[in-house]
């Protein structure tokens, strides 16, 4: 098959000899058109698109050198070019060679063999120029549209390539950065450390080596930013393999990271206060155990449980529950050192690790600190709130080996601090082993309990100190345990607060005791009212008033025969929710009794502010009248001040007539205790009721008589 060539001359000897050569070829052949000038060479291109070569005569009249080669190579740029010329010309022809022709052949030595394969090597080159060039502008096609950074450097580690990637993470340009140093354009620092990786990278690269960076690197850009970025730097070797130079690949990871940084954090911390979680508290725990146990060291557990936190979280919603558990978690992490760690387990309960204590009592310094933290008023979304705090303490090695026995043997020592009256720090001893068992056995005794109908009520008396008569009755509830027999409130009651079975135990005491009292009001008894205690957690709750609604009407008993005792602590939290149930009861005509009062913190503005109607006056100071001028002292100023407002003040605990008649002189309205009547159960109740006007009145008379004597 013969190759087409076009040949651009007007010079008649040499086509001859062009023609003479091609026809004296062996085997493959040219197919020879020639043109005598250079516009019908440009119109023939134009026209044909069969040429593979071209024959350009230098010395071609009206374009010589390069005005022809130019307009030939535009005309044609895939067309491998031929430079013919004489000999003097040489110098000529080979330039025109380095500014796009393929090659040159003299006229002395043109013949068919030469010319063959001058024409056959210049197509051949030319096709392996496009496939470079192909490759190349592939090549450049996919460095500027990737996703990676690329920058390359000579031997001497000069830049000579930014892609337009690398021109922006690095802020420089391409043309800025050619020729300047890498450690100009690209300075790679330790993030810990800030120590520039250049260096290392040069050296490293420079052996012969691919390299990836540390996985903290970070990139300063020019503008002084920081980037964290991935890094992978391999040597370039030229045809000789000799290494001259190297290319880079970086990525921008910095939100990748920072997001592995995030969850890292949320698995080892708690979301709601930014505090270490148990994974992490145990992780530096056994690490402080192994160290304490290497130097001969102690180390502490704080267990803080927050006192009535859950109260404040039922009545007022978890949005301020969430801001005072983040209020106590920033008072309590000041008062340890940076070396201790402060943990949220989870709902109101803090773990403090101090990971070093010279003696016991260093804990419980710390403790103390931690508490009066935690005791100072909150502020949150205008409500003024009250916390305390129970804390056990543990110490390592004396209470626990490990971590496990270390954190429940402070949790043991907390719920003793609880059962000591909350907002108290307590050590854990040995003994309360054996108690926190039994307290777990009631604790699941107590979920079957009224399932299993083993709560009664028991009923005492409340009697009028200046006529003897029944003025009410108070319903107490009893647990008949199985195996323990009959336990009192004080047993089981603040148990069933911390486990959360209060409320329906609760609202079961209330129901019964309505029952009841309806009950003597259809057999036509007098009994006055029927009190029934109501615990702080079952008043804060946000079904209470729905709740005692609800059992007045399908017990049938009118509202003016029920009292409810509520404990001064109840009261005083949030002013304004307890208002606007304590005013909807008082609406309905129950009775509202602020129950033990004298033993809480008292801010006596409630009395004016909500609608009491009476005070139960704590049999603790009743029991000391005799003994103690001032607790006799302070009882007067208590019936006094109900008198003044109004209130009606009952006295508990009466067991002596000693009691009895002090009470009856200040004019104490109502009292109740042993010296009258034990709690009884319903039936016999309703027999004291039914033998009332036998029963007690003859034992008084009216105090204006005895004055008169």
């Amino acid at each position: 098959m013969s190759t087409r060539v076009l040949v651009v001359s007007d010079n008649e000897v040499l086509i001859d000899k062009l023609t003479h050569s091609v026809l004296n070829a062996h085997g493959d052949s040219l197919d020879i058109t020639c043109v005598p000038r250079l516009a019908e060479a440009i119109t023939r291109l134009k026209a044909h698109d069969d040429i593979q070569a071209l024959l350009l005569d230098w010395d071609l009249p009206g374009a010589r050198g390069f005005e022809a080669l130019l307009a030939l190579t535009n005309a044609a740029p895939q067309l491998p070019l031929v430079v013919l010329g004489n000999d003097r010309d040489l110098a000529q022809q080979m330039n025109l060679v380095r500014h796009g022709a393929e090659d040159y052949l003299l006229y002395s030595r043109i013949d068919a063999e030469t010319l063959l394969n001058k024409v056959h090597k210049s197509i051949a080159r030319k096709a392996r120029e496009g496939v470079l060039f192909n490759n190349k502008e592939r090549a450049q096609v996919t460095l500027d549209s990737i996703g990676d950074a690329v920058l390359s450097t000579d031997r001497a580690w000069r830049v000579t390539f930014l892609n337009p990637m690398a021109e922006k993470f690095l802020a420089w340009s391409y043309t800025e950065a050619a020729g300047r140093h890498l450690s100009e354009v690209f300075p790679v620092i330790d993030a810990a450390t800030r120590e520039l990786l250049v260096p290392q990278l040069e050296m490293e690269i420079g052996n012969g080596r691919t390299v990836l960076l540390p996985p903290n690197c970070v990139l300063v850009r020019r503008d002084g930013k920081e980037l964290s970025i991935e890094d992978s730097a391999a040597p370039i070797r030229d045809q000789n393999g000799n290494i001259s130079g190297a290319v880079i690949v970086f990525r921008d990871v910095s939100e990748t990271r920072a997001m592995t940084e995030r969850m890292a954090h949320l698995a080892e911390h708690d979301i709601l206060t930014s505090l270490p979680n148990r994974a992490l508290l145990d992780d530096r725990l056994d690490q402080g155990i192994a160290l304490a146990k290497r130097h001969g060291r102690r180390l502490a557990i704080l267990f803080v449980d927050l006192d009535h936190f859950k109260h404040i979280n039922d009545s007022l919603g978890h949005l301020i529950g969430d801001q005072l558990l983040k209020a106590v978690a920033q008072r309590i992490t000041p008062c340890i050192r940076t070396s201790d760690t402060v943990s949220r387990q989870g709902g109101d309960e803090f773990i403090v690790l101090l990971s070093e204590v010279v003696k016991a009592e260093d804990a419980g310094l710390i403790a103390e600190k931690i508490r009066l933290a935690v005791i100072a008023p909150y502020s949150i979304a205008n409500h003024h709130l009250h916390l305390s705090a129970s804390i056990g303490v543990s110490v390592y090695p004396e209470d626990g080996a490990d971590s496990e026995s270390l954190i429940r043997s402070a949790d043991t020592a907390m719920y003793h601090a609880k059962e000591k009256g909350r907002n108290n720090s307590q050590f854990f001893r040995t003994e309360m082993n054996v108690h926190a068992v039994e307290r777990q056995t009631i604790t699941g005794d107590l979920r079957h309990a009224l399932a299993r109908d083993e709560f009664i009520l028991e009923y005492q008396p409340k009697i009028n100190l200046l006529t003897g008569a029944i003025a009410g009755v108070e319903a107490l509830i009893r647990w008949r345990h199985p195996s323990r027999g009959v336990l009192y409130p004080i047993q089981f009651i603040p148990i069933a607060e911390d486990c959360g079975l209060i409320i329906p135990i609760g609202r079961w005491a209330l129901r019964e005791a309505c029952t009841q009292a309806q009950s003597w009001l259809v057999k036509g008894l007098e009994f006055g009212t029927m009190a029934v205690n109501i615990s702080a957690v079952e008043f804060r709750s946000d079904q209470f008033f729905d709740g005692v609604c609800s059992i007045l009407e399908s017990t049938g008993l009118p509202p003016e025969y029920l009292e409810l005792e509520l404990t001064e602590t109840a009261v005083m939290r949030n002013f304004e929710s307890t208002g606007l149930v304590l005013q909807a009861l008082s609406a309905m005509h129950v009775r509202i009794a602020v129950d033990d009062f004298g033993t809480g913190y008292s801010n006596l503005s409630y009395l004016k502010r909500f609608p009491i109607n009476s005070l139960k006056l704590d049999k603790s100071f009743v029991h000391d009248i005799a003994n103690s001028p001032n607790v006799a002292t302070i009882v007067r100023s208590v019936i006094r001040m109900g008198q003044n407002l109004n209130l009606r003040v009952v006295a508990e605990g009466i067991e002596t007539e000693q009691q009895l008649k002090f009470l009856r002189a200040q004019e104490c309205a109502e009292g109740q205790g042993h010296y009258f009547s034990k709690s009884v159960p319903g039936t016999e109740c309703e027999s004291l009721l039914r033998a009332r006007a036998l029963h007690w009145t003859w034992q008084f008379r009216p105090l204006a008589l005895q004055r008169s004597k």
